[in-house]
């Protein structure tokens, strides 16, 4: 984990005005890119934003680098946002999820082909983890509710 703040949602989604926790994850060329969902529920939105390639451990890489949202509304009608963020090598984001797909916790939802970032929002849920830890895929709990 880089980062582990509280900070306005994220604007491309229309989320400015609500206040989230957001989890920021670096994934260096050496780690596994694979992304998969925080939480169980239903996909509301997908929104592509082409970008630069920035080293995506900079705070700027979150709002100039090419990325990919989601967001999900859980079961009990909270926002949660995944952001997968290109890095300075990878040059592909591939997302694997549909709009209005139901998802499990765990589930797979796309990679970025190396060096690159994941930004979580999410509302009312407190954050299990702290900057430096290592999350691993699929089995690092981010938060509870």
């Amino acid at each position: 984990m880089i980062k582990v703040e509280e900070v306005d949602g994220p604007k491309e989604l229309g989320l400015e005005n609500k206040k989230f926790k957001k989890i920021s994850i670096f994934m260096n060329v050496f780690d596994c890119h694979v992304n998969r969902t925080p939480c169980s529920g239903i996909v509301e939105d997908i929104l592509y934003k082409p970008g630069k390639f920035l080293n995506a451990s900079f705070d700027k890489a979150s709002e100039d680098n090419e990325r990919n949202y989601y967001k999900i509304k859980d079961k009990h009608g909270n926002d949660i946002v995944v952001v997968q963020i290109a890095g300075l090598v990878a040059r592909r984001i591939v997302c694997e999820t549909n709009k209005n797909q139901e998802l499990n916790q765990g589930d797979r939802i796309g990679m970025i082909r190396f060096g690159s970032r994941a930004d979580v929002y999410y509302e009312n849920y407190e954050p299990l983890v702290k900057v430096g830890q290592t999350a691993i895929s699929g089995e690092t709990l981010l938060a509870k509710n």
